[in-house]
């Protein structure tokens, strides 16, 4: 199985738990799909694409350690008429 084949099944999956409301499951399941896009763009030898997606994956991390801490709490349970 390829690294495209196997981050696109994750990707799938992430978005079934997104779908279901499961958001913090499927923002690791995403992570580990980035980590497949990483593999691959190196293997590649797609070096400036690695440092963006490995760019992108930690950021990504950082919104979900945060989101895990609480800080996001107000923005995620915010009603429409408060924004």
């Amino acid at each position: 199985m390829s690294f495209a084949v196997l981050g696109g099944l994750l990707l799938n999956i992430g978005a079934y738990f997104t779908y279901k409301g499961k958001i913090y499951q499927a923002v690791i399941v995403y992570l580990f799909a980035d980590v497949c896009w990483i593999i691959m763009a190196y293997e590649k030898d797609d070096y400036v694409g690695s440092i963006f997606i490995i760019i992108g994956t930690a950021l990504g991390f950082l919104a979900y350690l945060k989101m895990r801490s609480g800080e996001m709490n107000k923005t995620l349970n915010k009603k429409e008429h408060d924004l």
